[in-house]
């Protein structure tokens, strides 16, 4: 890559029939190529980049001691995702945040999950797979995720939804995340969330692999949120692409925070990792919608035990609760606070994973400004619009902005003056 850079700088300078070129555009060429050349990260460019194309996989150097390492990844998301100033009101003095927009890794695969199936479903490729168990919420983004790339890799998805002991006899509609899941074809069966808490996530997953196994299927299952040593490596390789934007000029400043939700561990566990290894060296702060803290701590030793990562979790990361009344259950403060941040930033957060750790984040900031004077702050948004369909009914009081246009009678009138499209 590196011989073909260097070809085509030459060209851009000797090359009469492209003087044309202004030279700040050269110079920002230049610059570019400088900037991945001298990377100790291997990043594919652009113009290589082919959708839904199986790679082979470099890790990055400073990653290269972890084990197992991936050999092979599929291009699922829309990479790398933008980086912008969030011009969120109310900060504490000199504090200044940023966004990284992971929900804008494509529309049907959006969010983080993108990154951690790129690797797991190219694994489930190389076992021979012909179908998907997963398991996770009734508006689970992994599920509909999972279900999507499945499908465009022409592989059956089975999925196990969580749902209240009322409903789990009824059709669970097409809200949200279930309306895509049921467009592209997935299998989905119930279970309440009784019998969640009673079996667990493994042995649910484990009872529809023997089933499919028995009817001749090769099933291959993936936990609650894509979370295990390998998608673990999907924000090991997010943490490379943002020091690839820092090293191109996308990004202008360098983090003394990076901070975001914390629902099944894997997010969390690849980013503190990897800016423990690289260079970024910013504080991990993860805010969890579920569990608690020590689950996490533990959760997420046990996937970088699995990375023989030699490092303990509770050293490289700071996870606080953001539960609140409990997971994918929002207050009213919460679903306001949604509202506020969109209708003043144009920024949509999700309500259960993004909106509770950014709500966490500044109410920790009111709370204890001093401890957050002057930082630079990377916040990762990692998606799950679609879940916010599911809260209709609860942000009902909080929109308004309608009204009838008031039309005077004096106004002319002719029928099939105004073309009705």
């Amino acid at each position: 890559m590196l011989v073909n850079n260097i070809t085509l700088i030459h060209r851009l300078n000797q090359s009469p029939s492209l003087s044309h070129i202004p030279k700040f555009l050269k110079n920002q060429f230049q610059f570019q190529v400088k900037s991945m050349s001298s990377s100790s990260s291997t990043i594919q460019e652009p113009s290589n980049y082919e959708f839904l194309k199986q790679t082979t996989y470099h890790p990055p150097s400073w990653a290269s001691k972890l084990d197992p390492l991936p050999s092979k990844k599929f291009n699922l998301g829309h990479f790398p995702t933008p980086v912008h100033k969030w011009n969120l009101p109310n900060l504490p003095k000199d504090t200044e945040i940023w966004l990284k927009r992971d929900d804008l890794s494509g529309m049907q695969l959006s969010g983080n999950k993108v990154r951690k199936l790129e690797f797991l479903l190219a694994d489930a490729v190389a076992q021979g797979a012909d179908c998907i168990v997963t398991i996770g919420g009734i508006q689970s983004n992994h599920c509909r995720a999972t279900a999507v790339a499945a499908k465009y890799l022409n592989l059956d998805c089975f999925l196990i939804l969580r749902t209240s002991k009322l409903l789990v006899e009824k059709d669970p509609g097409l809200t949200g995340n279930l309306l895509v899941e049921r467009l592209v074809g997935a299998h989905i069966d119930l279970v309440s969330k009784e019998e969640y808490s009673r079996i667990g996530s493994v042995a649910l997953t484990d009872i529809l692999k023997e089933k499919l196994i028995k009817e001749g299927r090769k099933p291959y299952v993936i936990p609650v949120g894509g979370s295990n040593s390998l998608g673990t490596w999907g924000y090991i390789e997010a943490i490379r692409e943002i020091e690839h934007q820092s090293q191109n000029g996308t990004i202008k400043t360098s983090f003394d925070d990076i901070i975001s939700a914390c629902g099944s561990g894997g997010t969390v566990a690849g980013l503190s990792i990897a800016t423990w290894l690289s260079e970024l060296k910013a504080k991990v702060t993860a805010y969890c919608v579920c569990d608690d803290p020590d689950y996490f701590y533990d959760y997420v030793q046990g996937l970088l035990d699995g990375l023989a990562a030699g490092v303990q979790s509770r050293d490289i990361v700071k996870i606080e609760n953001a539960k609140g009344v409990g997971y994918a259950m929002s207050t009213s403060e919460e679903l306001k606070f949604v509202k506020e941040v969109a209708e003043s930033t144009g920024v949509i957060l999700d309500p259960v994973y993004s909106g509770k750790a950014a709500y966490g984040m500044m109410k920790d900031m009111a709370q204890n400004p001093a401890k957050w004077e002057g930082r630079k702050i990377l916040f990762i948004h990692t998606g799950g619009l679609l879940g916010l369909y599911d809260k209709n009914e609860e942000m009902a009081s909080l929109v308004g902005g309608w009204r009838r246009m008031e039309l005077d009678e004096s106004i002319p009138r002719k029928e099939g003056v105004g073309k009705m499209f």
